[in-house]
């Protein structure tokens, strides 16, 4: 029993030391910025309500378009579907904020069949290809981009993370929860990338 103890506060150790670890690779990698030309920002959804973008997905509609004006990108890809009950999936409404912020609509796209971020990611991965797009600026909050990077990988994308430098999540709490949220993500989908 003495033994059996020993190895479980071991493997216990282990993975506060590992999960911690993961937490700190996370929060280093949401201050990089790698910003550089490419065809298209994809900027990844964060829910809307009542056809109304959140003040999240704002900040990250914000930092696509600042690109896109910048000369950096050629298209914004605006993901999002549809929530229960809505009629208006979560890039449509994108889409009218970003016109109204003066972005072209000529220039947006959107991804209207995803529920999750991987999702978001692959599905933009199909509308690059019909339009023959190449590389993309990945466009989320600092904490969600380490995840976002290695799922925009696993789709295949040549991509670049770029977080808003106007995060809404501002407070040490939102901070800590969203961190939170993303190291048990992050572990979670390493560990289904070695069954898959």
């Amino acid at each position: 029993m003495k033994r059996f103890l020993r190895v479980l506060a071991a493997l216990l150790a282990a993975a506060a030391v590992y999960t911690a670890w993961q937490a700190a690779s996370i929060w280093r990698y949401g201050a990089v910025d790698e910003k550089r030309p490419a065809d298209v920002a994809i900027v990844l959804g964060a829910g809307t309500y009542n056809g109304v973008v959140s003040p999240v997905y704002q900040e990250r509609i914000n930092h696509g378009i600042w690109l896109y004006e910048n000369g950096y990108v050629e298209k914004l890809i605006l993901t999002g579907g549809y929530g229960a009950g809505s009629s208006v999936s979560d890039a449509a409404a994108a889409k009218q904020y970003a016109v109204s912020a003066g972005m072209p609509e000529s220039d947006i796209l959107l991804e209207e069949r995803s529920a999750i971020t991987q999702e978001n990611l692959q599905y933009a991965k199909e509308l690059m290809e019909e339009a023959g797009y190449q590389t993309a600026v990945v466009v989320s909050d600092p904490l969600h981009m380490k995840r976002a990077m290695l799922l925009a990988k696993d789709a295949g994308i040549e991509a670049y993370s770029s977080p808003t430098p106007t995060s809404r999540y501002k407070s040490f709490k939102t901070k800590a929860k969203f961190l939170a949220r993303e190291v048990f993500y992050y572990i979670g989908y390493q560990a289904y990338r070695l069954v898959a």
